[in-house]
């Protein structure tokens, strides 16, 4: 009996330490990440191909990319830094294979941070000019899932899909009568007159106002102005009509010549053979390739303290002073 127990104890103590190990590991893995973060040296995510469907053996690939949830440099990546690093690695690695020869990507995605949604889009384009890139509409592709979407050269939609939401939203919270409330009094020092800026503590000036509401006005023109320069429509058209942040269906979007074409994702990728002028080829996922190094970032993973007040949705919080590309009215509690 004593012996069985020493074993147990001895068995415990080995698990115990091995955690041990891999965690201090991980931990110094996660501390040499952040820190070559900072350098000028970056290795480029890779993805390996899943077989989906077509025609196995063929020399001839569509690549099939997904983009999918909040569009967020703050949202971590399964290969790269953020979900935006990742899908910016996977059009890279899809638009220097010579084997595939069209890309779909599948947007799901209520939109997201302005600056996030415009790398993206940036990175379509330029995969566009070697290669045919064609987006398939999920249930939800608005707002930054829409500015992304305009970067293709083909947009599929099922009639039953969210789209539209073109617009630029900021949100703040004032909460200074509940600290007069509980007896509070915020201090502020600052060097300029704007430095406090959509500080919660006070009611914002007419000034301050007027300053913000031209930053969202110059962010909504360069949106509208990129879906009329990339759908060939009308800037004032599309200010006066449907890019007043209203979301359409797949049909409505079809009828304001927002989309292409309406079906399903055979159809997109039937589209994506066509353009690529193939008849037969093997649809892949590009998805991370698992690797100790992944094992080591999830152990070595932490996040950056910050003070949040979460009002909804954990997940579609927005964060004080980032501009957003975000339908947040398909959401309760926004």
């Amino acid at each position: 009996m004593k012996s069985r127990l020493q074993g147990c104890l001895m068995a415990v103590g080995a698990v115990v330490l091995v955690v041990s190990l891999l965690f201090n590991i991980g931990l110094a893995a996660g501390l040499a990440g952040k820190s070559s973060s900072h350098g000028s040296v970056k290795s480029e995510p890779v993805f390996e191909e899943q077989f989906v469907e077509g025609t196995e053996g063929s020399d001839n690939k569509i690549a099939l990319i997904d983009l999918t949830g909040v569009i967020s440099s703050s949202i971590q990546g399964q290969v790269g830094e953020s979900m935006v690093e990742d899908i910016v690695g996977k059009l890279k690695q899809a638009r220097d294979e010579h084997s595939i020869r069209a890309i779909v990507l599948h947007i799901d995605s209520p939109g997201g941070e302005v600056n996030a949604s415009d790398i993206i889009y940036h990175e379509v384009v330029k995969t566009r000019a070697v290669k045919p890139v064609v987006v398939f509409m999920g249930s939800v592709a608005a707002s930054g899932g829409y500015y992304v979407a305009v970067g293709a050269d083909y947009i599929m939609a099922s009639d039953l899909t969210i789209t539209g939401s073109i617009g630029v939203i900021l949100q703040t919270l004032n909460y200074k009568d509940l600290i007069q409330k509980i007896g509070v009094k915020s201090v502020t020092f600052k060097s300029g007159r704007y430095k406090d800026l959509l500080n919660g503590a006070r009611d914002m000036t007419p000034e301050e106002e007027k300053l913000v509401q031209e930053m969202i006005d110059n962010t909504y023109s360069k949106f509208v102005g990129l879906v009329a320069k990339e759908r060939k429509l009308n800037v004032d058209d599309l200010k006066s009509g449907i890019a007043d942040g209203r979301i359409l269906s797949g049909e409505q979007a079809r009828q304001a010549k927002l989309v292409d074409g309406l079906g399903y994702m055979e159809d997109a990728i039937a589209q994506a053979k066509e353009r690529a002028k193939i008849k037969d080829a093997q649809v892949v996922r590009l998805r991370p390739t698992f690797s100790l190094s992944q094992l080591l970032r999830i152990f070595g993973k932490s996040d950056l303290s910050r003070i949040k007040i979460a009002v909804g949705p954990e997940t579609l919080s927005l964060e004080t002073g980032k501009l957003y590309f975000l339908s947040t009215h398909l959401f309760t509690g926004m």
